[in-house]
Parts: C-alpha cells; sequence; structure tokens
C-alpha cells in the first residue's frame, strides 16, 4: 500500500459477536504530524489502534501503515511501530536505565547504553536513571513509558489514551513527552477521551461515535461547526467539549 499519508484507514469494520464496534472507520494520518483519535469509552479507540498495530484482525476494509499493508505485511508493519497502551508496560524492579538498555538489547540494536542514556536526557529522567522505576511518580512512568517506545526510532507510534488515571502535572509532563515526539519526526496517533488533551496535542482531531467517525478535521476547522455565541458583547468561540456534544448529539438524533 503505498500513500503519502503514514497511517490510511478505510471502511475498516470490527463486531465481536453481534455487537459492532466499528462500522466503516476512514481517516489519513499525516507523516510527522499528532492524530487524535478522539471519543468516549467504548466508542471503538483501542479496536482501531489493535488493528493498525496488527494485534487484531479487521472484518473488512483496508489499513496501511508506513506504506505497508495491515493485513498482508504484519512484519513491516511491526517494524514501523511502536505502541503505549492505557498502563504503563515498565518493570519497576529494574532502574529506568535498565529497562530501556533491555528494550535495546531485545532489539539487538548496538550499543544499548548509549541509546538509553540519549532517551534518559531527552525525556527529563537522567538523574532518576538508577533509582529502581517502582520510586517513580505516575508521570516518570509514563515517560519512561514513552522513552522505551522511541528505542530504535520507529516512525510511527500508537499511543492508546496515554494519560488515563495520571493527575493533572503528570499529564503534562506527557504532554510535553508526546510534544517531542512529533518535533523529532514521528507520526503520532493518539487515543484520548479527553478534550483538552485532543485540543493541547493534536494537529488534526477525528471523533469517533458508534463506530463511525462523525468528524474530522482542526481544531479550527471542528470549532467552525458551531456558530460563535455573544457574552457580554464579546464574541465567544465555541470549546473542542461543544462541539464533541453537538455533534455527538446530532449524530443519535439522526440514527433515530
Amino acid at each position: 500500500m503505498t500513500t503519502d499519508a503514514a497511517i490510511r484507514v478505510r471502511g475498516l469494520e470490527k463486531a465481536y459477536g453481534e455487537v459492532s464496534v466499528l462500522r466503516g472507520v476512514d481517516f489519513d494520518v499525516a507523516r510527522g504530524s499528532i492524530f487524535a483519535l478522539l471519543g468516549s469509552n467504548g466508542a471503538g479507540k483501542t479496536t482501531v489502534v489493535k488493528i493498525l498495530s496488527t494485534l487484531l484482525k479487521a472484518d473488512a476494509g483496508a489499513s496501511g501503515v508506513n506504506g505497508f499493508d495491515v493485513a498482508t505485511q504484519g512484519a513491516q508493519v511491526r517494524a514501523s511501530i511502536s505502541l503505549t497502551g492505557q498502563f504503563a508496560a515498565v518493570d519497576e524492579i529494574l532502574s529506568g536505565r535498565e529497562n530501556l538498555v533491555l528494550v535495546a538489547r531485545l532489539r539487538h540494536l548496538p550499543d544499548p547504553g548509549a541509546i538509553a542514556d540519549d532517551l534518559l536526557e531527552r525525556f527529563s529522567l537522567t538523574e532518576a536513571a538508577g533509582r529502581p522505576v517502582s520510586t517513580y511518580s505516575g508521570g516518570m512512568r509514563r515517560r519512561l513509558d514513552i522513552a522505551m517506545s522511541l528505542v530504535g526510532e520507529p516512525p510511527v507510534i500508537f499511543l492508546d489514551e496515554p494519560t488515563t488515571g495520571l493527575d493533572p502535572q503528570a499529564r503534562l509532563e506527557v504532554w510535553r513527552a508526546v510534544r517531542q515526539l512529533a518535533d523529532q519526526g514521528a507520526t503520532v496517533l493518539l487515543t484520548t477521551q479527553y478534550l483538552d488533551e485532543a485540543e493541547q496535542l493534536a494537529g488534526r482531531i477525528a471523533i469517533l461515535h458508534e463506530g463511525r467517525i462523525i468528524v474530522d478535521g482542526t481544531l479550527a476547522e471542528l470549532k467552525a461547526l458551531l456558530p460563535p455565541t455573544r457574552v457580554e458583547y464579546v464574541e465567544k468561540q465555541p470549546t473542542l467539549e461543544e462541539v464533541f456534544l453537538a455533534v455527538v448529539g446530532e449524530s443519535r438524533e439522526a440514527k433515530e
């Protein structure tokens, strides 16, 4: 599958028994961008990520990652990606540096120590490098988890609800780490149910609702879907939350 987009999805469908989770999902993600897939719990965000990362087979549709077809070129897709799930996949007994060295060795990369030291510095974890991860804060663990996903410099990174359960300060730390990924040229597909997270990070946002993408655009384009309101003679632009609730409501009304 050749395409200028780093991720390309067309007509993706997935059902579990009689329950249809994805009902024809379409979107593209440009290279070097942060794309947010926004939706409520159960909307199908994680299912999309599992299909794109070859952990799950779609029932219908086509998808490509980094120019490779997900269905027929799984090995090439897996070599092109990194996946960070909803919970930090770090070894708490090992130190932060040891976690990174372990991943580099598993990927058979030369000089794993140098790779670990570089990532520790990039994610502001050098001072805590020798400490057991069990002593890290939630934000530090998440940053380490994301740093581990960069071992080998994969061009496409999936972050599935990376700030779930974190306090506000830890969320800000993770946001900074995500911005670094895009600044360094990686393509990031971020799933989240936090509206402000999508608003702060993403260059493009798609809202997944009841198995379908109901809107897809930049923040400015999504805000343009609702007219501005005036409060005390001052024009007030709609927030992403208002856009989300409005389009989800319209979708429900149309279905009824």
